[in-house]
């Protein structure tokens, strides 16, 4: 049996991975997957991959795209989800700012640098034709502290996944001010490239276990009340939720990784724009 330890955000796009494991579907083929919840997302589990503390991980695209132009040597195996993430952007409930427009002069809360939530802001303030060089930003590790953050009278604003923060909307701790969605396949599979050295085959396994069960999970019988209960979210939003997401089964395009990079050098977050070929797992 080859275990295989892998690494991801502790939200419903995951649940693909825990049903497969839940019936032995790469036990079957020998492999002991051994998952492990990251709340503090892309930033952390990037560096987990550059220290050899995971195999494999499903991280953001921009989060990833970035860490590998930086000198992580992992690689990008596939999509994950092909749909974008549709980021909420949040202040304090008690906050008498309504709009995006209204934080233009804000702190950011984000759980760290690289990560998902910092990345995004700056896709933000971009779109909102703010200048992206007065971005200020307070880390706070995960959802609990954007809670705390928040609640404590900070002022800052905070960017996470619109259906993970919406039970916190609705029961009066944020106050959501707008949308903003990533410009492209929000997931990827990621793999180390220690792993990838002696693993090809049992990757390619992973790959048909997890591609069968994506490909098929909107068609389980009440996987809308499975996700709901299991995530604690209303029936309404997990139909809303599963209506604008897709999971993909193919390697992320190379039109794709360009566009991430050119956008990431434009704010000055890369260095320089590489061949897609450095990001990719052939």
């Amino acid at each position: 049996m080859k275990t295989v330890q892998i690494i991801g955000v502790p939200e419903h796009f995951n649940l693909p991975w825990h049903l497969a494991m839940e019936d032995n579907a790469f036990e079957d083929r020998g492999i002991q997957l051994e998952w492990s919840d990251v709340p503090e997302g892309t930033g952390k589990m990037t560096q987990m991959l550059q220290n050899n503390e995971a195999d494999l991980g499903i991280i953001l695209t921009e989060g990833m795209i970035k860490s590998i132009s930086q000198g992580n040597p992992s690689k990008i195996v596939q999509e994950y989800v092909s749909s974008p993430l549709l980021w909420g952007i949040h202040v304090d409930a008690n906050s008498e700012r309504n709009s995006i427009e209204s934080l233009k002069d804000d702190k950011v809360a984000i759980s760290r640098i690289g990560s998902g939530s910092h990345l995004m802001a700056y896709i933000n303030a971009q779109n909102q034709g703010w200048d992206t060089e007065n971005l200020e930003f307070e880390i706070i590790n995960n959802l609990d502290g954007a809670v705390e953050n928040l609640s404590s009278g900070s002022n800052a604003y905070f960017m996470w996944e619109h259906f993970t923060t919406k039970p916190l909307v609705d029961s009066g701790i944020f106050k959501r001010v707008g949308d903003c969605p990533t410009p492209w396949p929000c997931f990827v599979i990621v793999a180390s490239e220690a792993f990838l050295k002696e693993n090809e085959g049992v990757l390619k396994h992973i790959l048909e276990v997890i591609n069968t069960y994506t490909s098929e999970f909107k068609q389980i019988p009440s996987i809308d009340r499975t996700l709901s209960n299991r995530y604690e979210q209303k029936l309404e939003d997990i139909q809303e939720w599963l209506s604008k997401t897709t999971w993909g089964q193919e390697q992320l395009s190379e039109a794709t990784i360009n566009e991430v990079q050119s956008r990431l050098h434009g704010l000055n977050l890369i260095s320089d724009i590489k061949d897609a070929s450095h990001f990719l797992w052939k």
